[in-house]
């Protein structure tokens, strides 16, 4: 069995995020979801609502590409999750030359510390590029209309927590 590990903090997921997590699916016979508890980040969503937004647009998605997607909270070094969960590919997304650099700095760190675990980089589709969780906060935070990023559950969540 392919197992792949897609890590972020997903604060919120976006159809960046969608986009990826579909076309990763067709790659691996399951997707594990790594949701990072990241604490220096500051989280705008709990793990718990992160981890409940994820679940509930994934399993459309699990339906469609016929891969089990499972989401898996972690806290300790990504090559660790991806040895606890059994990954044998850890998927990245990559939306500009800027995310390039600090991902192939990743890279190199991890397969010093197992060799044996890939890393494979999607790049967004063009659509999706611009989309980064921050901005998405940032737009919202500030009553803006964020439809066209996130999925309508997560576009309510936002709403709710700026109203």
């Amino acid at each position: 069995m392919r197992i792949g590990l897609y890590p972020g903090t997903f604060d919120p997921i976006t159809l960046g995020h969608m986009d990826i997590i579909r076309r990763a699916g067709f790659m691996v016979d399951r997707l594990v979801i790594g949701v990072a508890i990241n604490r220096d980040k500051g989280p705008l969503f709990s793990l718990e609502e992160r981890v409940a937004m994820i679940e509930a647009e994934c399993a459309k998605l699990s339906a469609h590409t016929g891969t089990e997607i499972v989401v898996h909270p972690f806290e300790n070094l990504l090559i660790d999750c991806a040895r606890d969960v059994g990954a044998q590919v850890i998927v990245r997304g990559l939306r500009a030359v800027a995310d390039f650099e600090y991902e192939y700095q990743m890279v190199g760190m991890n397969r010093q510390l197992d060799n044996s675990i890939e890393t494979v980089f999607l790049m967004a589709e063009a659509e999706h590029q611009a989309i980064a969780s921050k901005l998405v906060k940032e737009i919202a935070r500030l009553g803006g209309d964020v439809s066209k990023f996130v999925t309508p559950l997560v576009d309510k969540a936002l709403r709710e927590r700026f109203a």
